[in-house]
């Protein structure tokens, strides 16, 4: 049985243990809070993962991208919000999905895209579900609660004969905050915001059947969810050290980290050097505005122990640097020999999984498997 300390490194490791534990953890409380719960896809990008999460209870799934409806809808997973504006030119990609069978939802918050999605769909002669991203944060993207343009999306939309399934918000802003009550504030806002939108629309009679929100930090942080029908969130299946810093998880829950083997020493900056660049852990500093920075990572042991202090301070292409956080440790080679394998918790689990085509999963007594993963998009 081929073992950790025989692969080549650098590799994504998964530990399935922990990512079982969080995936438990969010569907247990979607089930308490009473509404059905879709992840997110694009933090794994996995069928294996994607497969636990809906054994463990998800209905449906979220993409970014329509390449990962494609992947997933090959998978037999037919359920599928893409969860970005749609623009005109990818709208033959939907209408193909759509005719295989795909039940494939999309997304618009704004007249233009909507006028776009009917004129294509009555030259088609079909339908299109379309959901209205509703903005609740000021984050990025989406209409606000109470901006007039709602109800002219969805005239347009209902004029041009498509089915308006519902609203959607994402509250990206909460990674912006690393209080308990702050977080639930923020998902209280997120929730009020998308059903104020919804009862806007079903009062100016319009269908508005979902409601759908979610984030990370504020799926864990709501206290009720009244008048929500579903709960997207994605990197909770991996957590990182964003999620770490934001208070919804600790390192402990950290499923994805990136092996790699010390290689080399600057003894008198007390750095080593390891073989996992900004290649293998991404160029994401996530941490670096938060409350502790870790660098482009923080380091642990072969085994996934904690190694408190150490954190890859820099990366280049294939180099990364591990030291000590503060000050240079002289016993540096000493104490990371060249040929030492070492693990890296990931700052942002999505963006460090985007630079591996596969992961290593670690399953009960150390035993591995090989997860493909949807590589380069």
């Amino acid at each position: 049985m081929k073992s950790i300390s025989h692969l080549d490194t650098p590799a994504a490791l998964v530990d399935v243990a922990r990512m079982q534990r969080n995936i438990q953890r969010m569907q247990n409380r979607m089930n308490a809070l009473g509404v059905r719960f879709r992840p997110h896809v694009k933090t794994a990008k996995s069928v294996d993962v994607t497969r636990a999460q809906i054994e463990a209870g998800a209905q449906g799934i979220t993409v970014s991208t329509l390449k990962e409806a494609e992947q997933f809808y090959a998978a037999g997973i037919g359920d599928i919000l893409y969860a970005v504006g749609i623009v005109p030119t990818k709208l033959p990609q939907v209408l193909a999905l759509r005719e295989r069978g795909c039940d494939l939802k999309i997304i618009t918050d704004n007249v233009t895209s909507a006028i776009a999605i009917g004129d294509f769909a009555k030259a088609h002669h079909t339908e299109f579900e379309v959901w209205i991203e509703i903005d609740t944060d000021g984050h990025r993207s989406g209409i606000k609660p109470e901006d007039p343009v709602l109800l002219d999306v969805a005239r347009v939309l209902e004029d041009g004969g498509l089915r308006v399934g519902g609203v959607m918000t994402h509250a990206g802003s909460s990674y912006e905050f690393d209080q308990h009550d702050a977080l639930v504030a923020i998902a209280e806002q997120e929730r009020a915001g998308a059903v104020r939108a919804a009862e806007r629309l079903r009062a100016a009679g319009f269908d508005c059947p979902v409601v759908s929100v979610g984030s990370t930090p504020t799926a864990l942080s709501a206290e009720h969810l009244e008048g929500v029908t579903e709960v997207r969130a994605g990197v909770y299946v991996f957590f990182d050290l964003v999620m770490r810093n934001v208070g919804v998880c600790t390192a402990d829950d950290i499923a994805l980290s990136v092996l790699t083997t010390v290689i080399g020493h600057q003894e008198e900056k007390g750095w080593a050097i390891v073989d996992a660049g900004w290649m293998a852990m991404s160029r994401d500093r996530g941490t670096q505005k938060q409350k502790q920075d870790f660098g482009y990572g923080q380091v642990c042991a072969e085994d996934g122990t904690l190694l408190d202090g150490y954190i890859m301070s820099g990366a280049n292409q294939e180099h990364g640097i591990v030291s000590r956080l503060g000050e240079a440790d002289a016993d540096i080679a000493r104490r990371f020999p060249v040929g030492t394998r070492l693990r890296i918790l990931p700052n942002h689990a999505c963006a460090t999984a985007a630079q591996h085509p596969e992961y290593q999963a670690v399953l009960k007594d150390s035993e591995l498997q090989i997860w493909p993963r949807f590589y380069g998009w």
